[in-house]
């Protein structure tokens, strides 16, 4: 008991933020193994630190071993603790940053998979034009799914996200980005990829590869015609299973034209087979002031102010 209240009562240190991160992320990846790649350091360095967190503690936090990586109920306490801290820990650094004339500290932020490609290239031009006002400034990006991306803000762990407008959250500040087109595709080798024209009966007796992940009900509309027989929980596995000829599926222009171009896939039907998914960038509600993001922010809405001024005045 001694040793507990000799633990809780102890200053926290820069060591002990240091081994609760190499924690978080140990539990996000659920085990040593998989933290090994995301931490990039060996798995006899992450039980290490590990043991130094609980001997720190003077807690039990986790099972490991042939059995598998399990939390103690002690260790669950002490990760959503751990989130807690760290993201006050961020919001000080943060805070402290914007007290600054120069612009110093850390963007995390979130985004959907296969945005690269989109013609309207807001978002790089606003990370170029970041660092170009703070050279100091570190990027970090993450590419998770669009449900990570919105509890990462609300929590704490990301800044800013770039994720689908599909059902706002209380908790978050949505700004409009753009649209995204997207087109039903098939491949060289499928049937209907020489078709001059393609029926719904013809669509529906096909092989349809469907999103694992959230749509607005307008776009599941469209996939309910066709003959689920296959889901990805991303684009580039929906792309992966067209390309082997044996599947339709929707995918956004910008990201299927490469393989357009060189004549491996085409679109059926474009006039009907279509739809737009809408996104935004996504803050948290009342979150600390941050230099940082705020110039980041800046940055989205003058080059979306320009994309908008250049589309309204055309070619």
């Amino acid at each position: 008991m001694s040793r507990r209240k000799e633990a809780l009562g102890g200053q926290v240190s820069d060591a002990d933020l240091r081994l609760l991160r190499i924690y978080r992320k140990v539990v996000e990846c659920g085990g040593f193994s998989a933290a090994e790649v995301e931490l990039n350091i060996s798995r006899a360095a992450i039980s290490m630190a590990m043991n130094d967190l609980e001997t720190r503690l003077g807690l039990r936090l986790c099972q490991r071993g042939r059995s598998g990586f399990a939390l103690t109920d002690e260790g669950t306490e002490v990760f959503d603790a751990s989130l807690q801290l760290l993201a006050s820990v961020e919001g000080f650094r943060t805070r402290v940053n914007g007290l600054h004339a120069r612009l110093k500290g850390e963007l995390n932020i979130g985004i959907t998979d296969n945005l690269v490609t989109m013609p309207e290239m807001l978002i790089t031009d606003a990370l170029s034009a970041l660092k170009e006002r703070g050279p100091d400034v570190r990027i970090n990006i993450r590419m998770i799914p669009p449900n990570d991306i919105e509890l990462a803000v609300l929590d704490g762990q990301l800044h800013t996200g770039v994720i689908p407008t599909l059902k706002p959250l209380p908790g978050l500040q949505y700004r409009a980005l753009y649209a995204e087109a997207s087109q039903l595709y098939c491949a060289s080798g499928h049937p209907l990829f020489d078709a001059e024209h393609v029926t719904e009966e013809q669509l529906a007796q096909c092989d349809a590869v469907v999103p694992a992940y959230a749509q607005t009900p307008e776009i599941k509309a469209l996939h309910e015609p066709l003959k689920a027989a296959a889901s990805a929980t991303d684009r580039e596995g929906i792309a992966f299973l067209i390309l082997s000829g044996r599947y339709l599926g929707y995918l956004p222009t910008h990201y299927a034209e490469r393989w357009v171009r060189d004549d491996r896939m085409r679109a059926l039907n474009p006039r009907e087979c279509h739809y737009l998914t809408h996104y935004s960038a996504i803050t948290r509600k009342g979150a600390p002031p941050n230099l940082v993001l705020e110039s980041y922010l800046e940055e989205l809405e003058r080059l979306s102010r320009l994309e908008s001024t250049e589309s309204n005045e055309g070619p």
